[in-house]
């Protein structure tokens, strides 16, 4: 069985591989040299396997590198009885950490205070005005799996209340209350900070537009760590423009790397960062450690031990 390892390995992780019956590890070379040819599993993905991966029929795991499988041929997938893992969950604890600055950031002053110039950095009136604390405040999570349950837990810690909207709408701790996509506007509504970090499906491909934004009463904060396409630019642009959200801070965005000409590095009370909120040391040696698990199933019985993606979902 070989494993065409696209993403790196760290040593150990790719000992123990190494070790399991019959498992071969090929690197990125195997791929310019020979295509998918007797690849059995993936570990990462490249966008020239799209095509290679429908005119083979060796391949039958793919393990990605990421939480979100939006990118991968999924219906391809399905067609050939190709079971999927993600990495979902090991981005908890930092992208609920990235959250928790960009709240803090905007509670505290430091978002605008970084953009302002000698003649009104003093203006203290001002920045005052604007400031808050988070203990009574409200934040609003659309996904309540691994990572939105980290970022509840450490806004919960900070004395704010969380709500929670899934697909499923059960209760889950420490959200104190759930609801359905039909519960959305009402508990956009009562929200003073509102988080995304849903998957993207068709059904959530700009969920976030002018409808979701004009609706709002509270101007809150808005926060995407979930997918770019989940939010309509024009209209979250709009929305800081007239001041029907207070600020918003984004990691992700529709058109990666962000061009120039995107009207977001115009856009006001906008803090913006790469793509890097689920980013840490370890993250290879996360990553890969779910991949040895999968594998070491895998050549047992050829099922999954944990983070299987459900294909018709699309998460």
């Amino acid at each position: 069985m070989k494993v065409l390892a696209l993403m790196a390995i760290p040593a150990p992780i790719k000992d123990q591989i190494a070790a399991l019956p019959n498992v071969q590890i090929e690197g990125p070379d195997y791929l310019a040299q020979h295509g998918l040819t007797d690849i059995t599993a993936i570990f990462g993905w490249q966008g020239q396997l799209n095509d290679l991966i429908k005119e083979n029929s060796t391949v039958r795991f793919v393990q990605s590198f990421s939480a979100g499988v939006d990118y991968f041929p999924l219906a391809t997938f399905q067609k050939k009885n190709i079971v999927m893992a993600n990495t979902s969950g090991i981005h908890a604890r930092p992208i609920a950490e990235s959250v928790l600055a960009y709240v803090l950031a905007f509670a505290r002053g430091i978002a605008d205070s970084a953009h302002r110039t000698p003649e009104n950095f003093w203006d203290r009136d001002a920045s005052r005005g604007d400031v808050f604390t988070l203990p009574g405040k409200t934040a609003l999570i659309y996904g309540t799996g691994h990572i939105g349950r980290a970022i509840a837990d450490i806004l919960t810690q900070q004395g704010m209340t969380v709500t929670g909207i899934s697909h499923h709408g059960e209760a889950v701790a420490p959200f104190t209350a759930v609801g359905t996509d039909q519960d959305s506007a009402a508990f956009a509504k009562a929200a003073d900070v509102i988080i995304n970090i849903m998957p993207l499906t068709p059904e959530t491909h700009h969920f976030f537009n002018a409808a979701f934004f004009n609706a709002l009463t509270k101007k809150p904060l808005f926060i995407n760590v979930g997918r770019g396409p989940s939010v309509d630019t024009e209209a979250l642009v709009a929305a800081l423009q007239t001041g029907q959200l207070s600020g918003a801070a984004l990691d992700v965005f529709e058109q990666e790397p962000l061009p120039a000409t995107s009207p977001l590095w115009q856009a006001p009370h906008l803090l913006m960062t790469p793509h890097v909120s689920g980013a840490f040391a370890e993250i290879y040696t996360a990553a890969a450690t779910i991949l040895y698990h999968n594998l070491a199933q895998f050549v047992r019985d050829g099922s999954l031990a944990e983070n299987q993606v459900d294909l018709s979902q699309g998460y």
